[in-house]
């Protein structure tokens, strides 16, 4: 398999939107269509459905993203780590974040740790819950940040965050009107959810809001990550739940924001690594992980 129909791949089923991954990706839209029909034909599997207005992944399709984007990490990671040496650098740390993490308070953590150890690399992947936990166990990885305690046996998760879950709908929806939205409101709403067998590692804890409202939620579909969640929201599927500061960040015009009236429920970070005495390098990054914890939120 070409590894260029790996990043077509990834760019259109983000996008949802063959001319906009096209322009994504630079080449006209006619190759890209074409590309994804000889991909699909090559695995013997549909992982796009085409048969509604609005094209959406299969769950297989779901399942091959973001194994696509593990491959994408792995040789990004060795071409890296090939430049890293070549310029002189003593050490580094791998890190990997769940996409639907605050990244600003990501950002202000690996700011700090380039400004105090220059010397010192950081590699930085996007990968779910379930692809950390194979990398930290192979030693591809040092740290991981999910929205998943349930790790296995040798290593250790830690939460090192709390954030506010807010309502995340499209530009034009009736829950606008309103400044906050009571939960059991927003659970009259058609949902779009984390997929529970995708590993991201937010399904149980958002689960866990709504058992807490009255009614059995519509769940429309269900994603494996938050790009493809807001996409679908964007498209007037339905609603989703994100953190604020993260869904802020993306600036997408075809999405808005409210928080949860009263007291909000929060998804907590968990930082994950290998059980053990920590190498130097990671016990100054645990350091400033552990400063972070009183600092206010993003």
């Amino acid at each position: 398999m070409e590894f260029r129909l790996l990043r077509y791949f990834i760019a259109t089923a983000e996008e949802l939107h063959l001319a906009r991954a096209a322009e994504r990706l630079g080449i006209e839209q006619s190759p890209l269509s074409r590309a994804m029909r000889d991909l699909e034909r090559l695995l013997e599997v549909r992982l796009f459905d085409r048969s509604c207005r609005q094209t959406r992944l299969t769950w297989a399709g779901q399942v091959f993203l973001e194994e696509c984007k593990r491959v994408i990490a792995t040789v990004d990671q060795a071409v890296q780590a090939t430049k890293a040496a070549a310029l002189g650098y003593q050490g580094y740390l791998r890190i990997a974040i769940c996409d639907s993490l605050a990244q600003p308070r990501i950002a202000a953590l690996l700011a700090s740790s380039r400004e105090e150890e220059p010397e010192l690399e950081i590699r930085v992947f996007e990968l779910p819950f379930s692809q950390q936990l194979i990398g930290l166990h192979n030693n591809l990885l040092d740290v991981g940040f999910a929205l998943s305690d349930a790790v296995s046996e040798g290593l250790v998760a830690e939460a090192v965050w709390t954030d506010p879950l807010s309502v995340v709908v499209p530009a034009r929806h009736p829950l606008l009107e309103h400044s906050e939205v009571e939960l059991n409101d927003a659970l009259k709403c058609p949902l779009v959810l984390c997929h529970p067998e995708s590993g991201s590692g937010c399904h149980h804890q958002i689960q866990a809001v709504l058992d807490a409202g009255t009614g059995t939620p519509k769940v429309v579909d269900r994603v494996t990550s938050l790009g493809v969640m807001l996409t679908l929201v964007g498209a007037g599927y339905g609603i989703g739940f994100g953190i604020a500061s993260q869904v802020k960040s993306l600036q997408r015009a075809d999405i808005a924001i409210r928080p949860f009236a009263g007291a909000p429920p929060a998804l907590n970070t968990y930082l994950l690594r290998r059980r053990g005495e920590p190498a130097e390098a990671m016990k100054r990054f645990l350091q400033r992980v552990e400063a972070t914890k009183t600092s206010p939120s993003p």
